[in-house]
Formats: C-alpha cells, sequence, structure tokens
C-alpha cells in the first residue's frame, strides 16, 4: 500500500469535518467508495471557497481532471470523520490536490485530484495566476 500523503512544509492545511449520513451507507455496512469522490470534491470546494472573495471566484472555474483514491480501513455509521487537504505544486493551468480522509481510526483512505483552472466565461484552461499561488502557502515562521 502506498505511503500516507504528507503536507509540504510550505502548504496552508484545511479541515473539514465530514458528515456520515445513512444514505452513505452501502451493503457492507460502511460508506460506499462513490462517497469518497463526493468528499473530495466537497472538501477542494470548500477550500477553495475559504481562500477567495465571491467575485475572485466568479472569474474562475476547477474542473476534475482525475481522481486517484486509495481505501485503508472502511468508515462506519456513527463514526467521526474529516477530510484534510492541501494543493501541491502548479503546473501550468494544473494542481494536484490531495485529501486524508480521517476517522477514528486513523486514515480511512487518501486522494490525489488532478484539477484544470479554467475562464469561467470561455471555459478555457488558463495558466494559475502567481497570485492565487500565496493563498494556498503556509507563511513562512
Amino acid at each position: 500500500m502506498r505511503n500516507a500523503f504528507q503536507p509540504p512544509a510550505d502548504r496552508k492545511v484545511f479541515t473539514l469535518p465530514l458528515e456520515i449520513r445513512p444514505e452513505h451507507i452501502d451493503d457492507n455496512g460502511h460508506v460506499n467508495n462513490v462517497v469518497y469522490v463526493g468528499w473530495l470534491q466537497d472538501v477542494g470546494t470548500a477550500h477553495w471557497n475559504s481562500l477567495f472573495p465571491a467575485d475572485e471566484r466568479a472569474r474562475w472555474s476547477w474542473v476534475a481532471l482525475r481522481h486517484e483514491i486509495d481505501y485503508r480501513r472502511p468508515l462506519m455509521p456513527g463514526d467521526a470523520a474529516r477530510a484534510v487537504t492541501w494543493v501541491g505544486e502548479p503546473k501550468g493551468p494544473r494542481f494536484d490536490r490531495f485529501v486524508l480522509i480521517e476517522g477514528p481510526n486513523g486514515i480511512a483512505a487518501q486522494g490525489r485530484t488532478e484539477w484544470c483552472l479554467v475562464d469561467a466565461r470561455t471555459m478555457r484552461p488558463v495558466r494559475i495566476p502567481d497570485v492565487m499561488l500565496e493563498p494556498f502557502a503556509q507563511a513562512a515562521e
């Protein structure tokens, strides 16, 4: 199994509590794998919304190009869970976003999503502007 993702020291980490609802539970009695994909998107959106004002966010949109998830242990009904996320290095219009889904017994899953920044009006890819990078960076101590 792949080693657990670790955020680099120069990246801000964002945390979002997750609610496990009855409809998330599959026939095996634990959170269905499809729910994790939604959580990857939810935490990425919440992180983006927390860093940029609405007028700035309106100029841009993010398109998911790829989701990759490693499942480690199941989340069960009643478990407390949270998603922890940060972004990787920008590559032109693309960012990898890393997510740890943590439950009461440690990491339940980890995921990486490749996101592409697009102009909200034209829906064409746009290189990630330098001014957009600073909010994702951890301030030096």
